[in-house]
């Protein structure tokens, strides 16, 4: 499990979960259940680390949480 803040929402127009990571940019994924865009957007988190490494950009150190509710 990765230490980035992962954001997760119902949107009604997409009518799935869509779970978002603020830190590393464009990196979401979806799921038709809560549980289901968490353990996508893992996937995404990884393979997004993965090609910053290939393409020689930054990786952002996980800052814990950003957003208050």
């Amino acid at each position: 499990m990765s230490k980035y803040e992962v954001i997760i929402y119902w949107s009604k127009d997409d009518q799935a979960f869509i779970a978002e990571v603020p830190e590393l940019a464009g990196c979401a994924a979806d799921g038709t259940t809560y549980q289901e865009a968490l353990a996508n957007v893992e996937t995404i988190i990884r393979e997004w680390i993965e090609t910053a490494k290939v393409l020689g950009r930054p990786i952002p150190e996980p800052k814990g949480r950003l957003a208050f509710a």
